[in-house]
């Protein structure tokens, strides 16, 4: 695939025009406000009206349009060897990363300004494969993928029912004759590893009870737009030690920057994760019992539902352990007056977080719900190697 467009030219920085990442030492343009009453939002400039963003579009479209025949397995297997699945983020380099979340910057940038010319997915099918019913990932791998020109086929809980009236192994080799790419939402990592070897096309996280890689992609985008960077940052995240907190110490072992977990006791993250990321020595780690110490001077207060998706009959048992470990506004104002709050929703209004904490102008929880979309086309270009 990558040797259809080898004659592009490629994306090149503009200053007056195009969008760097702060990764690499510049700020995003801070201008109109996106839309939405309670949240302090930014736009960032379009780079549709830059040459070089045009001149690489323009291409894809002109080579996507011979790409519509459905996929071979000759051709899957040539791409998958120079690929990688999108299964942790910590499988990727730092250069890759930041140069994932700068597409993603330059893709949402073109589809605001209301150009839809960009197909780089037409003739690509994606099948998505749900274990866990979700409205975010659902919605937002379906809509990115249609508006970049592609179609999206959901396979629900009863649809397939992997693992139990078909073998995970025998699923990911019909599903790589029929698709370009799979993305699945599964509850054992093991089923997303599984289909990642046995597949012939790229496979995408879409959450598993270890790992949520995109909404971390689409966390650390929502920071760029809102702080100017991440590296640097201290972003503490308040709840259990579950699948959220592991994507973002995979991610702190790449990327330089401050993370906290606080979480009751017995309710920490893996410590082989944890042990991992402090390994990398590429950021301060830390993980403590206690919330109020933890978010002084935090960049970002993040937090998740106490009980997740499996663990509901834990509810009550979890909502008093966690007394103490809700987001209100007094947590917020020990954070401090710049920080930010974001959660990767759905929230229980009133247990994890408060109704005044959501909807405060520092809230920037529904921006972060909109990038899931812009991460996982990003992430998805790259996989196809466009």
């Amino acid at each position: 695939m990558s040797a259809m467009f080898s004659h592009c030219t490629p994306i090149t920085s503009d200053k007056a025009t195009s969008l760097s990442s702060s990764f690499s030492g510049h700020n995003l343009r801070r201008s109109a406000q996106l839309p939405g009453k309670f949240f302090s939002t930014i736009s960032v400039s379009s780079p549709a009206s830059s040459p070089a963003f045009r001149s690489r579009i323009a291409c894809q479209i002109s080579s996507s349009s011979a790409a519509t025949s459905p996929p071979s397995s000759s051709v899957n297997v040539q791409a998958k060897s120079g690929q990688k699945d999108f299964l942790h983020i910590n499988d990727f380099d730092k250069a890759t990363i930041l140069k994932i979340l700068d597409q993603a910057a330059e893709i949402k940038g073109l589809l605001k300004s209301g150009d839809r010319t960009f197909l780089p997915f037409k003739g690509k099918t994606m099948a998505m494969i749900f274990a866990k019913p979700s409205m975010r990932t659902r919605v937002s791998f379906e809509t990115g993928f249609s508006l970049l020109g592609g179609h999206a086929i959901y396979l629900g809980p009863d649809d397939i029912q992997m693992g139990k009236r078909e073998e995970t192994r025998d699923v990911a080799r019909v599903l790589s004759r029929y698709n370009d790419i799979i993305m699945a939402r599964v509850f054992a990592h093991q089923d997303i590893l599984d289909l990642a070897k046995y597949a012939t096309v790229p496979v995408v996280n879409g959450l598993t009870d270890f790992n949520h890689p995109c909404q971390i992609m689409a966390d650390a985008l929502t920071i760029i737009e809102h702080i100017g960077h991440l590296e640097g940052t201290k972003v503490v995240y308040v709840g259990d030690g579950n699948n959220i907190v592991h994507s973002w110490l995979l991610l702190a072992s790449v990327i330089p920057f401050h993370f906290v977990c606080a979480c009751p006791k017995g309710f920490e993250p893996d410590e082989q994760t944890a042990e991992k990321a402090r390994k990398a020595g590429i950021s301060k780690i830390e993980i403590t019992n206690d919330p109020k110490e933890a978010v002084r001077g935090a960049d970002v207060v993040y937090s998740d539902v106490w009980a997740s998706m499996g663990q509901k009959e834990e509810a009550a048992f979890r909502r008093q352990v966690f007394k103490g470990f809700q987001v209100d506004e007094n947590l917020m104002k020990l954070a401090g007056p710049k920080a930010y709050f974001m959660h990767c929703l759905p929230a229980e209004r009133g247990v994890e977080v408060t109704d005044e904490v959501i909807e405060a102008p520092n809230s920037i929880v529904f921006p972060q719900a909109e990038n899931r979309m812009h991460a996982q086309n990003a992430i998805m270009l790259h996989l196809f190697g466009l």
